[in-house]
């Protein structure tokens, strides 16, 4: 809910194992979330979630699955074994796939986040697919699938984090990326907000990377923000 303070979850978009395993000493204990994305797992695959969680921190993994539901539901099942705290896949796969995932996870403390609209994306690209809702109304609709097929949260902006609590209630977890502090370079990302303004919006986590990864001292950069928050 507004006024809650949000979790920080650091983004480790990193091109090797050293890299990610060096950000999460200096980071952990003041930081104990970490982002396992498409990069980093591509390149390094699951034993990189075992040494992230051997230095006692949790895992985000980050792979936004998006197919056929049978396959989405096995891929689901390979990523429970690794005891990752949370786990996305693409609302946009439909209620079946959602379904099928949803039900997988009964029993598993993992929780399922659904990925709304990606934060590098605008309203003009919605347009040239012929969607006729504004974006808003569209990461709005796709969160309300997300929660209707059994989902526990949602992955959207900060710019529609406050009409999804209001519509999918506080138990709901909406976690913002795109959170740049201010001053900070928006890099590819065409929606982007502070952490003061993800607060406001009564985002449950914030995920950050380069800002804090680019930072002459990473663990002052996670300080500024937590303090932010």
């Amino acid at each position: 809910m507004p006024g809650i303070n949000p979790k920080l979850i650091v983004a480790l978009d990193v091109d090797n194992a050293g890299k990610a395993s060096h950000f999460v000493k200096i980071l952990y204990p003041e930081v104990k979330i970490f982002k396992v994305g498409l990069k980093l797992y591509t390149a390094f695959g699951p034993k990189i979630i075992n040494e992230i969680q051997n230095i006692g921190a949790d895992v985000f993994l980050d792979l936004k699955f998006n197919d056929i539901p049978n396959t989405m539901a096995d891929a689901v099942r390979e990523a429970f074994k690794k005891k990752v705290s949370m786990l996305t896949v693409h609302t946009l796969s439909g209620p079946t796939a959602l379904k099928e995932v949803s039900k997988v996870a009964k029993g598993t403390k993992t929780k399922i986040l659904g990925v709304t609209i990606l934060t590098s994306i605008c309203q003009h690209f919605l347009n040239d697919l012929k969607i006729k809702r504004p974006l808003s109304d569209e990461v709005l609709y796709l969160a309300k699938t997300a929660k209707r097929c059994g989902l526990d949260g949602v992955v959207c902006s900060v710019h529609e984090a406050k009409q999804v609590r209001k519509a999918c209630g506080k138990n709901f977890i909406i976690v913002t990326p795109g959170i740049r502090p201010k001053g900070s370079q928006k890099n590819d990302q065409q929606r982007a907000s502070t952490p003061a303004e993800a607060k406001k919006a009564g985002a449950d986590f914030i995920v950050v990377g380069r800002p804090i990864l680019e930072a002459k001292d990473p663990l002052k950069a996670a300080r500024a923000i937590l303090k932010d928050l």
